[in-house]
């Protein structure tokens, strides 16, 4: 049986990221990295072995403050088993054709109860870009070729931590909403992130220039506010634990020993009978 493709070409991905020049359009990762740093205050814990993954690692090894390891987000991570106590996946993991095998690999390299926090584009990511250019694909070539890469929904990376075999995990969404002045600057700023399309299936021809006037088009009567041109952005959060013996543990269910109304200091109502 043949393995199912890659739905992304790592050479174009590589060669994307080799073209960018300077930390001008990495607010993402500024701001990644900074929600990163806080969440690290919130555990109150001294790691002594961090990993950071991705090709950014550097940056966000400066704005963390935290002195970690850097390997790449290759398909294979250079991780040993039980080597570290903390990985950070540094805003890359929506580009990994197998991001389970990528979670499993980290959760591998994890002592026990150590800490991953992975973060990723998810969720309505440049949904309005999106929009724009499959309608005026259609409307003028009556079909669609794939530009903007899909993103996980949140229930879906929640139930990635837990194939993983994470505990006591979590997903969260943090939204982000930024203006441009044309649909331009935004293509402009992507390529500067090193974040453009380079899905296998892409389109590899040159495209034509008219579906990208009719989509600015779009844009603009869609996603205009007070003249300037609105993109969504939605940073993904997983957090999960190595599992150790240590770690707290959900009650079974029916072994609380208080009622709920009781501690809300309320009249528990009978149950409405069943409907035949």
């Amino acid at each position: 049986m043949d393995p199912t493709p890659a739905l992304f070409d790592p050479q174009a991905l590589h060669q994307h990221r080799a073209r960018v020049r300077g930390q001008d359009a990495l607010f993402l990762h500024e701001f990644a990295a900074f929600e990163v740093s806080e969440r690290l205050k919130d555990v109150n814990r001294t790691f002594t072995d961090p990993v950071f993954i991705g090709w950014q690692g550097d940056y966000w090894a400066q704005q963390t403050g935290v002195q970690a390891r850097l390997i790449p987000d290759t398909d294979v991570l250079d991780l040993e088993p039980e080597s570290c106590d903390l990985i950070v996946h540094c805003l890359s993991l929506h580009w990994a054709s197998d991001p389970v095998g990528q979670l499993i690999q980290m959760r591998r390299a994890l002592r026990p109860d150590g800490l991953m926090i992975a973060v990723m584009f998810a969720g309505e990511t440049l949904n309005e870009l999106r929009h724009a250019l499959t309608k005026a694909e259609s409307e003028l070539r009556g079909g669609i070729s794939p530009r903007v890469a899909p993103m996980a929904e949140l229930r879906a990376l929640g139930a990635l931590l837990q194939r993983a075999g994470y505990g006591l995990p979590v997903a969260d969404i943090e939204p982000l909403r930024v203006a441009y002045e044309t649909p331009w600057h935004l293509m402009r700023e992507l390529r500067a992130m090193g974040e453009t399309n380079v899905m296998n299936a892409r389109e590899k021809s040159l495209s034509r220039r008219d579906i990208f006037t009719r989509m600015a088009q779009i844009y603009a009567q869609d996603y205009q506010q007070d003249g300037r041109m609105m993109a969504t952005f939605e940073l993904a959060f997983l957090t999960g634990w190595s599992p150790s013996e240590t770690q707290q543990k959900p009650l079974r269910p029916g072994s609380a020993q208080t009622r709920l109304a009781d501690a809300l200091g309320v009249t528990e109502l009978p149950a409405l009978p069943k409907k035949t």
